[in-house]
């Protein structure tokens, strides 16, 4: 499956893409309501797309006592074909997992009508580099592939310069997002994907929530062979943006315009610690990320988006001192928040 020429542009152009929560009720069973509320939310906020069954979703939907899957996705196609859009919208669906429940899940994702597999490699410990681009080459036979480099603190894994660049020869990898929360291997990709046959067909994305930005703002440039290579990194798909949306997309609609103009205020860079610094409270970056994905659903239910910051697995809640520092950054950074946008919108809801 290929993807239309209009939304392979759109990719490339670069777009806010949340990665979308997963909303339960107290007894941590799901929210349809808020589920789906959240759907709207991110497309009435401006956002580009939308990234579902991902870290931010809760990988433990997958686990048979739940199967959230299929609900989860079916949900968020439904609400994105309500809207009836007349601009062009990425639905992108997580895969995980070995070979054959990859392929599984990238069909689930191609009936329910979604672009492209967000296609992790997290968890696959016992699987060379070798056996995960074969993997990757049969996902991207069922739907374009958008890579994943997942950061090992929340379990991902390194990987080499020669592997990014042999991902990057693969048909159908329409474009990567670079998530290891470090600025040497996220170079290693851009590298690579420059020295690869294919650099002017793969769209390079932010995953690095700790350097949004600066990653934005940043235009990749290599000698190579007598002839300079630029790269940029054009848009972000991001577990931070799927809070203070609405901001997020003002920010990177600014931050497109500065590069057009390419005349840059050291006042970005103020900017730029001030959404780290935010990051770091709602990703619990003190404790390792451990509050990662109750911290993104406790502002969701501050905002009234959903009912509270519950997660399926026990152990996902927020840390000692977590709320505070939430508390901290909307006190300080209220130019960064969206919360009369989402007033707003819950008002045009009912």
């Amino acid at each position: 499956m290929a993807l239309s020429s209009e939304l392979h542009a759109f990719l490339h152009e670069g777009t806010v893409i949340p990665a979308h929560p997963l909303a339960l009720d107290e007894k941590k069973e799901l929210d349809e309501e808020a589920q789906r509320r959240l759907t709207r939310y991110y497309i009435e906020a401006g956002a580009g797309g939308i990234a579902v069954g991902v870290h931010t979703t809760q990988f433990e939907i997958r686990d048979p006592k739940h199967g959230l899957l299929e609900p989860v996705l079916r949900m968020a196609a439904e609400e994105i074909e309500k809207a009836k859009l007349t601009r062009p919208f990425l639905k992108i669906a997580g895969v995980c997992g070995p070979t054959e429940l990859a392929l599984h899940e990238t069909e689930l994702a191609k009936s329910f009508g979604y672009d492209l597999a967000l296609l992790s490699n997290g968890g696959l410990t016992a699987y060379t580099e070798e056996e995960l681009l074969e993997r990757t080459r049969e996902v991207a036979k069922v739907l374009p592939v958008f890579g994943f480099y997942l950061q090992p603190s929340v379990g991902g894994r390194v990987f080499s310069f020669n592997f990014w660049k042999q991902f990057a020869e693969i048909p159908n990898v329409l474009a990567i997002k670079m998530a290891p929360f470090n600025r040497y291997q996220t170079l290693d990709v851009v590298r690579a994907v420059c020295e690869s046959s294919r650099a002017d067909e793969i769209a390079l994305y932010t995953g690095n929530d700790d350097n949004i930005v600066i990653d934005l703002l940043t235009t990749y440039s290599f000698l190579m062979e007598g002839k300079i290579i630029s790269k940029p990194i054009v848009g972000g798909l991001l577990g931070h943006w799927a809070v203070w949306t609405q901001k997020a997309v003002e920010l990177f609609n600014e931050i497109k315009e500065v590069r057009k103009l390419q005349a840059l205020d050291s006042n970005w860079l103020t900017v730029a610690q001030q959404v780290t610094d935010s990051n770091a409270a709602f990703f619990d970056a003190a404790n390792q990320y451990k509050g990662c994905i109750a911290g993104i659903n406790e502002v969701l239910a501050r905002q009234g988006l959903i009912k509270g910051n519950w997660c399926l697995s026990d152990h996902e809640v927020l840390s000692q001192g977590q709320a505070e520092e939430i508390d901290r950054i909307y006190a300080i950074y209220p130019d960064l928040h969206d919360d009369q946008f989402v007033r707003e919108f819950l008002v045009q809801s009912r």
